[in-house]
């Protein structure tokens, strides 16, 4: 939740998984905020051991979240998304300082 506005991969971004051994397949990523947005972006990269390279941009809505409006949320499907041996990760940032669960949904080779 650290807020990182940069597009080359470097400052703040979190490891969201690493591959197995053979690989691992992402099928979709879940992002949900747990306060209220500002409008921004989270990043989503693919750091290969020693690049860290932008592969995917998400737009966040700002969103007052309350007991009748939920709080933003992403069902990204990412099915050309694969993490080819272990030294490869998922990671991301987010652009505003908001605090967003991201989770990554696939399965190791």
């Amino acid at each position: 939740s650290a807020a990182n506005a940069n597009l080359d991969g470097t400052g703040t971004i979190v490891t969201i998984l690493t591959a197995g051994a053979n690989g691992t397949r992402v099928d979709r990523v879940v992002m949900k905020a747990i306060v209220t947005t500002t409008a921004g972006m989270i990043r989503l990269y693919v750091y290969d051991g020693t690049n860290t390279r932008l592969v995917r941009e998400v737009t966040v809505e700002a969103i007052t979240k309350s007991a009748s409006v939920a709080a933003w949320e992403e069902d990204l499907l990412t099915p050309d998304l694969y993490l080819p041996t272990s030294s490869h990760q998922l990671r991301a940032s987010t652009e505003k300082a908001e605090a967003i669960n991201i989770f990554a949904f696939g399965g190791n080779y």
